[in-house]
């Protein structure tokens, strides 16, 4: 099965994904996004092959999210902020020929697998 997963290595959600992909015999590409960022097409893909809006997927926890004001951003205000911020995007994404899913829980990755 070919699979990728949009991975942060310091979050332990996204280790523990790797992980049980890994224990599932999937070897998938992984693609650390925080360095290799995104294009406004590329979430735009992503998001809407997992079912989700930008304003689901991302990171409200973290400290940029507020710094940068994005409580009240349209969804296409949120696109730009994660292009420019790829920390923004909420983690980890799993994409395989059955779909796409963001991991959290850990175990939403099994509908795909």
């Amino acid at each position: 099965m070919d699979a990728t997963i949009y991975h942060n290595p310091r979050c332990s959600t996204s280790r523990k994904t790797l992980d049980r992909l890994r224990e599932a015999g999937v070897e998938p590409t992984v693609v650390k996004y925080v360095d290799e960022g995104w294009t406004a097409d590329q979430l735009r893909e992503l998001f809407a092959a997992a079912g989700l809006t930008p304003a689901q997927a991302v990171r409200k926890r973290e400290k940029l999210y507020a710094e940068l004001g994005l409580a009240d951003a349209t969804d296409d205000q949120l696109l730009a902020a994660m292009v420019e911020h790829p920390i923004l995007v909420e983690r980890p994404f799993v994409v395989t020929d059955k779909g796409a899913r963001l991991a959290r829980p850990v175990e939403s990755v099994d509908e795909i697998l």
